[in-house]
């Protein structure tokens, strides 16, 4: 299976201070990849190095036989992002931010049945600013697809979401990937990861420690589910 993303030997440091310690991975095709760890184990360094918004000290990245440096502008077109933190206007309505994404993609999905397939239909001339968290949480899954990309990154996409709206985000990505989409996401909820990921990679102090399925992980533990697997794995010496 082709893969869509390549990381290798990624390093990268503040002030003289390690974030990201030689990190290889590569993610397939249609494959749902998720980066796990604790607050500052590298996961926003990876993810901004992946899109080109910042520059790695060594090694490389590459999205769909692209580097982010160099041709960021045409991997613009074939990518979308949901970042955990996004910054848009307070005086700007749900239809006219969709419009105005949209308008930057070639390409671009009809935002409309988007809103609709996340619930969100109704919400359309609101305000962002009127929103709850997670309406505010769909929405900005709903403009990382308005793209129509091939691949996609999500970090902590269902933070704010009930446990409803969550399993509903669930079965619209679960869907996505059987038709083809590339998802990496970052999460803290692995009852979310053991669903939706076929991989997964955890992360401590900017090194992976443990790379494979969530099956796998569980097996390497001395446990029987993934968030307690998780733990001991965060819990270990490094080697």
């Amino acid at each position: 299976m082709e893969k869509t993303i390549n990381v290798n030997g990624l390093c990268k440091a503040y002030h003289g201070v390690p974030a990201v310690r030689d990190i290889s991975f590569s993610v397939k095709s249609g494959e749902i990849y998720g980066l796990l760890g604790e607050n500052g184990a590298g996961k926003s360094t990876i993810l901004e190095c992946l899109l080109g918004t910042r520059r790695p000290d060594a090694g490389s990245a590459e999205i769909l036989g692209m580097d982010p440096l160099r041709e960021r502008k045409r991997l613009f077109q074939k990518t979308g992002v949901q970042f955990q933190e996004p910054y848009y206007p307070d005086r700007i309505r749900v239809n006219e931010l969709c419009e105005e994404t949209a308008s930057l993609y070639q390409k671009a999905e009809n935002y409309e049945k988007l809103l609709e397939q996340f619930g969100l239909a109704d919400k359309a001339d609101s305000m962002v600013s009127a929103l709850s968290g997670g309406q505010k949480q769909r929405l900005f899954i709903v403009l990382a697809l308005i793209p129509g990309p091939q691949v996609v990154f999500l970090d902590e996409l269902t933070t704010g979401l009930d446990a409803k709206a969550r399993r509903a985000v669930w079965k619209h990505l679960s869907d996505l990937r059987e038709k083809g989409l590339t998802i990496l996401l970052t999460s803290h909820f692995m009852d979310e990861v053991s669903v939706l990921c076929d991989r997964i990679a955890m992360l401590k102090n900017g090194r992976i420690i443990f790379e494979g399925t969530v099956e796998g992980a569980v097996k390497r533990s001395p446990h029987d589910t993934l968030e307690d697997a998780y733990l001991w794995f965060m819990e270990q010496e490094e080697v």
